[in-house]
C-alpha cells in the first residue's frame, strides 16, 4: 500500500525515496538541535541551517548553547561528518527530507506570529526539488500546514502531494527532563496526503520508538495545542485551589496527597508561582486565536490565562503581609532563589520570575537572586540584575527568602537554617523546619 501511494510522486520508487539518507532541519535551538542530533544516532546524516551568527560560531566550535546536549556529543557528531552546520539554503537542495524547526511566538497583542515559518518556507522554495519530502514541526493553530506552508512552497512550481511530500509532526521536547530521550517520546505523524503520511511515517519510523500517524495535519496540530491547554488549564486551576486553601486555613500539598491515592479519575498537577516556558503559557493563545476566527472561543484558555498573569501579583503580595509588623516592600530585602521557569534548566523563557522581580523592585524593594544556571537578566523598566553567590550572609541579610524554582542544587537545608524568613511557592521545604518563619504557597496561611 505504501508504495502505491508513494509511485504518485515524480521521481518515487527509488531508494533514497523510500528511505531517506540525509535530512536537513532549519533551526537549530532548543527543538530543532536535539532533534538533529537524534538523527545523527539514528545513523541519518544531517545539515544543520542556522542563521544566528553566534549559534552558528559556536556550533562550528562544538560548544553546546542548550543545556540538554553536551559539547562532547556535539563535538562526535559534527567531526564524525553526521552534522554539517551552515547558514546555506542550497545545501538542502541534496536532501532527501528537511524538517522546519523555527519558533512560533506570539504578537504583542497575542495572536499568532508566523512570519519565522513564512520567511524559511520563502529561504527554501528555491531549492525544493521534486521527490523531497518537507516536515513543519514548529507549534502552531490548525491549518497552518494547508493554509500558509503549502502555498509559500507551492510557488516554486511544485504542487505539494504530487511533486513534493508534506506533513506535520509537532515537537515534544522537554528542556531538563532526563527521564526521557528524544526517541523515547511517542512522535505524533501526519501528511497532506496518505502518500506525504506513509513517507514522513517511515522517515520517523527509524529514529523514534514509536510514531503515531493521526488523518490530517489539522489534526496533528490540534493534537499539540490540546496537550499544553490541557496543562495550562489544570495548573492554573490548582494556582486558584492554592489561594482558597490558603484563605481556608487548608494544606494544599496535604489534600493533593491525599487525592493522589485514588487509582482512577485523578491526575496530580501541582501548584506554583506561574507557569512559564515557551509552549504552556504560548500554545493555548494559538488555540484561542484559531478559535476566534472561527467565530467561537475557550473560555477555560481565557481564564486560565488571567489566572496565571495575577500569580506575579498574588506572590507579591503575600510577601509583603509576611514581612514583619509595619514592614512594606519599600525598602525590604528581597532574595529570590531560582528564577527559571522550572527546576534545572537555564531557561528563562516566560518566567513567572521576571515579573515578580519587577514588580518587587518597582514597589520600592531591594531585589537580588540566586540561580546557578543564570548569571544576569534583564527587567522591563528595571534594569539588569546579576545573580549573587548564596552566602550565608547573604540568606541572613534578607528580610524574605522566596524558593521561586525549586533546582536540585538548592541547598533547602541550609536555607531553612539561615533564613529570618522563608516563602516558599514550590513546597520544596517539605518536613523541615528552621530557626525563623516558613511559609509555603497554599500551606493554610493568610499571612
Amino acid at each position: 500500500m505504501r508504495e502505491e501511494h508513494a509511485a504518485s510522486l515524480t521521481g518515487a520508487g527509488s531508494q533514497t525515496d523510500r528511505q531517506a539518507a540525509s535530512v536537513g532541519v532549519i533551526g537549530l535551538g532548543y527543538v530543532g538541535l536535539p532533534f538533529a542530533l537524534a538523527f545523527v544516532r539514528s545513523g541519518i546524516r544531517v545539515t544543520g541551517i542556522e542563521v544566528d551568527g553566534r549559534k552558528l560560531q559556536m556550533l562550528r566550535g562544538a560548544k553546546s548553547y542548550i543545556q540538554d546536549i553536551s559539547n562532547e556529543e556535539l563535538e562526535a557528531a559534527i567531526f564524525s561528518g553526521g552534522l554539517t552546520v551552515s547558514d546555506d539554503y542550497s545545501l538542502l537542495a541534496t536532501m532527501e527530507a528537511v524538517v522546519l524547526c523555527v519558533p512560533t511566538p506570539l504578537t504583542e497583542d497575542h495572536a499568532p506570529d508566523l512570519s519565522y515559518v513564512s520567511d524559511t518556507c520563502r529561504s527554501l522554495r528555491p531549492f525544493l526539488r521534486e521527490g523531497q519530502l518537507v516536515v513543519l514541526e514548529s507549534t502552531t493553530y490548525p491549518g497552518t500546514t494547508k493554509e500558509i506552508v503549502r502555498p509559500l512552497l507551492e510557488q516554486s512550481g511544485l504542487q505539494a502531494g504530487v511533486q513534493f511530500h508534506l506533513a506535520y509532526s509537532p515537537e515534544r521536547i522537554d528542556p531538563g527532563n532526563q527521564s526521557y530521550t528524544v526517541e523515547e517520546v511517542p512522535k505524533i505523524v501526519s501528511g497532506l496526503t496518505a502518500s506525504c503520511l506513509n513517507r514522513v511515517a517511515d522517515l520517523y519510523g527509524r529514529v523514534f520508538r514509536q510514531v503515531v500517524p493521526v488523518s490530517s495535519t489539522d489534526s496533528a496540530e490540534a493534537a499539540k495545542l490540546l496537550e499544553n491547554s490541557f496543562r495550562l488549564i489544570n495548573i492554573s486551576f490548582m494556582n486558584e485551589f492554592a489561594m482558597l486553601c490558603d484563605q481556608l486555613g487548608v494544606n494544599v500539598w496535604e489534600v493533593i496527597e491525599a487525592a493522589d491515592t485514588k487509582p482512577y479519575g485523578f491526575h496530580a498537577f501541582y501548584p506554583g508561582p506561574g507557569i512559564g516556558g515557551h509552549c504552556i503559557p504560548v500554545d493555548p493563545l494559538y488555540l484561542q486565536w484559531k478559535a476566534r476566527q472561527s467565530g467561537t472561543d475557550s473560555r477555560f484558555i481565557e481564564l486560565s490565562k488571567d489566572m496565571n498573569d495575577t500569580m506575579p501579583d498574588y506572590i507579591a503580595g503575600r510577601i509583603e503581609r509576611l514581612l514583619q509588623p509595619g514592614k512594606k516592600l519599600a525598602g525590604a530585602s528581597i532574595l529570590l532563589c531560582g528564577v527559571t521557569y522550572k527546576k534545572d534548566v537555564a531557561d528563562m523563557r516566560e518566567s513567572s520570575a521576571l515579573p515578580l522581580m519587577r514588580m518587587l523592585i518597582l514597589a520600592g524593594a531591594s531585589v537580588q537572586y540566586y540561580d546557578p544556571y543564570v548569571p544576569s537578566v534583564r527587567l522591563e523598566d528595571a534594569g539588569i540584575l546579576h545573580g549573587v553567590d548564596l552566602t550565608d550572609e547573604v540568606l541572613a541579610g534578607a528580610d524574605c527568602v522566596v524558593i521561586h524554582t525549586n533546582h536540585s542544587s538548592l541547598p533547602i537545608e541550609r536555607i531553612v537554617m539561615k533564613a529570618a524568613l522563608i516563602y516558599d511557592t514550590r513546597n520544596a521545604t517539605r518536613g523541615l523546619r528552621g530557626s525563623g518563619r516558613l511559609e509555603r504557597f497554599g500551606d493554610g496561611t493568610t499571612g
